[in-house]
């Protein structure tokens, strides 16, 4: 890797046009596009940071935006197909109920209030076209899987002895009965009230997670991808399977940027990709790798995605401990899928990238030191307890001042000592320059907000109908049912209920349809602790990333690698077996979340870390050389008993891993190990 086009270039020094192209679409859509999504932005920013607005304001504005842009960037006909005269009619009908749908309520907010409970027809006809257009809305910018299933939660609410589909009550099973509701109640908890399309999943949505997005586009629009990959590299490149470190490192590293899985594989991938290449790994590994850890980057604080502003509100526990619980969690499976990593290089042969073709560290750091600047103040007023909204504003102006200081001293200092002498050109070339940065990440930020703001504000309908139905007492009843009372059969359940779920719904949706559902049932009838109960959920709903037969930021590797998607994804799953080994530690060991006696927190670390290792190295059978069959049978149950909740499995446990891991070290020193032959490198362009 070259260190041509250095990361610390001025701002607006981004590559692509300004205004960026909305498919095949005419370039006038493109300008609505732009424009609507800098007053979006620019609204968000004044609310974020100048004058916070009431719930409803902030959530019926924003939802308005967001419907808006969706029906602009996703045209009925289609992404790659022209609208013509039919679908630009269709498309102006839903992009009038989008924005009539919530300025609506914020135009006759008082009005609502003051009839609480007695809605007249406007109120009912506008929450039927409202409810209708967020699911289109939704079907577009998402997908199919996400609007069938609010659409099967709104007909399942109306049905019973007393709602608007009484005949559709016949055909559910007694447990699942519910005596039905009537339209005007169901509006009024989907679109009148605070439980439903307007709930808390858009709001968190219309709150911390956009400003967040917002900062992550301002991060990429200045380059910072570029260094955290960079710096990714020059730490680890010219170890054994070096760009796959790097991957794992700069997955990491951009997961406090993007808070998508298949975002991050393109974003890493595009670089990680070929080199693992051809470096030896085959192409289906390299896919795998970059999706494993690219998944990682969704649970890898301070951001992960919106899962922990979500945990936060759901449970009231404060952002910022939520983040500090995080971080060993997610240092174990990115320690993880480094190992398996480490593993396959070693039993490979392979070597790193040579010295010349890695990026300097010194050189990285004097590049792009200015992004390390909003991150550390990121934690440090999060430390401080300032609202997160707060927190992601002044990031946000943080990293234009700084980038604007970077371009300051490229003109006046580094520039002149390179010979190239400061002018009034020059500056207002940064000038202009500085304001395409801003406008570009504005807009750049609420496109990147549609997707996630559509499912949240359909899985606010879910969670209406949950609420009004009384459904997640009656699942979490199911849910007891099938397990016996067995709380690892129980979690078995929960993973497999959120791999079908995964198939269709994006994270964020996943993990709040899954803890509506689910969550009573491991807290009160299972006595797991509530903020272990929401992370082990959340965990789950990142599996659809890598488990066959979905798995997207699977399918995005393999894409990238030149590979068959299924081996890629059976590669992805493999090296993610952390996502499904960590979360049941959480459970049976949650002094490794909740804290307690130094003694009792450092023994569980230990052993965390000892399970994991002893686990990767079976799967392979590879340590320091290759490990015998008996020994990785009989780490089966030696991790088994470490994850058992009694201390004399534990040490047992633990006692018959290192046993193992010293044997295959004694092994490898009396022979080197022969490595495995390397297949021929694929040829990468």
């Amino acid at each position: 890797m070259s260190e041509t086009a250095p990361t610390g270039a001025p701002p607006g020094a981004m590559g692509g046009p300004l205004i960026q192209p909305v498919g095949n679409q005419p370039r006038a859509v493109a300008l609505a596009v732009f424009l609507v999504g800098i007053a979006l932005s620019l609204f968000q920013l004044y609310g974020a940071g100048i004058e916070p607005l009431g719930l409803f304001y902030q959530r019926t504005i924003h939802l308005s935006f967001i419907l808006v842009l969706a029906f602009l960037i996703f045209p009925v006909t289609g992404a790659e197909r022209p609208r013509g005269p039919l679908g630009w009619a269709v498309d102006a009908v839903f992009i009038a109920a989008g924005a009539a749908s919530g300025g609506y309520i914020a135009w006759n907010l008082d009005a609502i209030i003051n009839r609480a409970g007695f809605w007249s027809h406007t109120d009912i006809w506008m929450g039927i076209i409202a409810t209708v257009t967020v699911l289109e809305g939704c079907r577009r910018a998402v997908g199919l899987g996400m609007t069938v299933i609010g659409l099967v939660a709104i007909l399942y609410a109306l049905a019973g002895s007393r709602g608007e589909l009484p005949w559709l009550g016949d055909w559910m099973p007694g447990i699942m009965e519910h005596r039905g509701n009537s339209l005007e109640r169901l509006v009024g908890q989907l679109y009148l009230g605070q439980e439903g399309i307007f709930g808390l999943p858009l709001g968190v949505a219309a709150t911390y997670v956009f400003i967040f997005v917002l900062f992550g586009a301002f991060l990429e629009v200045t380059g910072a991808g570029k260094f955290f990959i960079d710096l990714a590299y020059a730490a680890t490149g010219k170890r054994p399977g070096g760009p796959a470190k790097a991957a794992v490192l700069a997955s990491a590293g951009m997961g406090s940027i993007s808070g998508s899985a298949i975002a991050n594989v393109v974003t890493t991938g595009a670089f990680t990709i070929p080199l693992m290449k051809r470096l030896g790994y085959r192409p289906a590994q390299a896919g795998g790798i970059e999706a494993a850890a690219s998944t990682g980057g969704q649970i890898t604080p301070p951001l992960m995605g919106a899962g922990a502003f979500l945990i936060s509100e759901y449970t009231r526990i404060p952002y910022i401990d939520i983040v500090v619980l995080s971080i060993f969690p997610a240092v174990l499976y990115l320690g993880t899928v480094y190992l398996f990593v480490h593993i396959v290089a070693m039993k490979r042969g392979m070597e790193g990238v040579p010295q010349d073709e890695l990026p300097r560290f010194a050189r990285v750091m004097a590049d792009g030191w200015q992004f390390v600047i909003p991150l550390f103040l990121l934690v440090w007023l999060l430390v401080n307890n300032l609202s997160p909204m707060r927190v992601g504003f002044w990031a946000i102006l943080t990293v234009i001042g700084v980038a604007g200081l970077r371009a300051c001293l490229d003109i006046f200092i580094f520039e002149p000592r390179a010979g190239k002498p400061a002018s009034a050109e020059r500056l207002r070339e940064a000038v202009g320059n500085g304001l395409r940065m801003i406008l570009k990440a504005l807009a750049l930020g609420a496109r990147n907000a549609v997707a996630v703001s559509m499912a949240c504000a359909v899985a606010g309908i879910i969670v209406g109908v949950v609420g009004l139905t009384g459904l997640g007492l009656k699942f979490s009843s199911m849910m007891v049912a099938f397990s016996g009372g067995n709380m690892l059969l129980a979690l078995i359940l929960v993973l497999i209920a959120s791999l079908i779920l995964g198939m269709g719904l994006p994270v964020t949706a996943a993990y709040i349809v899954l803890i509506v559902l689910v969550g009573p049932a491991l807290t009160e009838e299972f006595g797991v602790p509530l903020l272990i109960a929401h992370l082990v959920v959340f965990w789950y709903s990142q599996d659809s990333n890598v488990t066959p037969p979905i798995a997207l930021a699977g399918f995005a590797g393999a894409a990238i690698a030149g590979a068959k998607p299924l081996d890629t994804s059976v590669q992805a799953w493999k090296f993610a077996k952390g996502l499904y080994l960590i979360p049941l530690f959480m459970v049976y060991n949650p002094e490794i979340i909740q804290g307690g006696p130094l003694p009792v927190v450092l023994w569980t670390g230990l052993t965390a870390i000892l399970a994991l290792v002893a686990f990767a190295a079976a799967i392979e059978g590879w340590l320091f050389t290759r490990m015998d069959w008996v020994s990785r049978v009989a780490t089966v149950p030696a991790t088994i008993g470490i994850f058992y909740p009694d201390i004399r499995f534990e040490i047992a446990g633990a006692a018959g891993l290192a046993l193992i891991l010293g044997w295959n070290w004694i092994v490898s020193r009396r022979a080197p190990p022969a490595a495995e032959p390397a297949r021929e490198p694929a040829r990468t362009s």
